[in-house]
């Protein structure tokens, strides 16, 4: 077997290779929260890629185990938010999360196409392009993280992690054109 070079490694790394900061996210909003989506993918500062897992069954068979593929699940989607002066983002998630579960009077939206949303994130090259992307279906704020406040920083824009529980994601791929 040939050992590959470092010409052979940088003509299989396609564009590059994909780079940790161009993506985009988008955060869809139910009407009632009355949300920015645009505003949102300009201030979203980290997201992830989705992960998810497949439970696993043993089942015992003549002295052995067998490893079955059980249900799959999805991990949960964390943004962090960098924060404005006007709390527009943070204003909007807390909106829809009191239209689920309202503060005061424990009470809210029962219908989960009410308070259900879908939610983008897009890997992007160089260029701007989308080049994988996945859609997060049936989401809702489940953890909006507390924004930290101290006299000894002096120099940082607050920020705030949201967590989002979805129902599952699809995975898209841009389709290739012929030239």
């Amino acid at each position: 077997m040939a050992i590959l070079g470092v010409d052979d490694f940088k003509a299989k790394l396609r564009g590059g290779g994909a780079r940790n900061n161009l993506f985009k996210a988008t955060i869809n909003f139910p009407t009632y929260a009355n949300g920015d989506a645009e505003l949102s993918s300009f201030l979203c500062k980290t997201a992830q890629l989705p992960g998810s897992t497949f439970g696993v069954i043993d089942v015992p068979f003549r002295g052995r185990i067998l490893k079955m593929a059980g249900d799959k699940t999805f991990d949960t989607w964390t943004v962090t938010v960098i924060n404005d002066t006007d709390f527009a983002v943070r204003n909007a998630i807390e909106r829809w999360s009191n239209g689920i579960n309202n503060h005061r009077a424990n009470t809210g939206l029962t219908s989960p196409i009410q308070y259900e949303a879908d939610l983008k994130v897009e890997q992007l090259d160089r260029n701007g392009d989308s080049i994988k992307s996945y859609t997060f279906r049936g989401a809702f704020p489940s953890e909006i993280g507390p924004i930290e406040v101290s006299y000894d920083t002096t120099d940082t824009i607050e920020e705030f992690d949201i967590t989002f529980t979805y129902q599952y994601f699809e995975s898209l791929a841009p389709i290739a054109t012929t030239t």
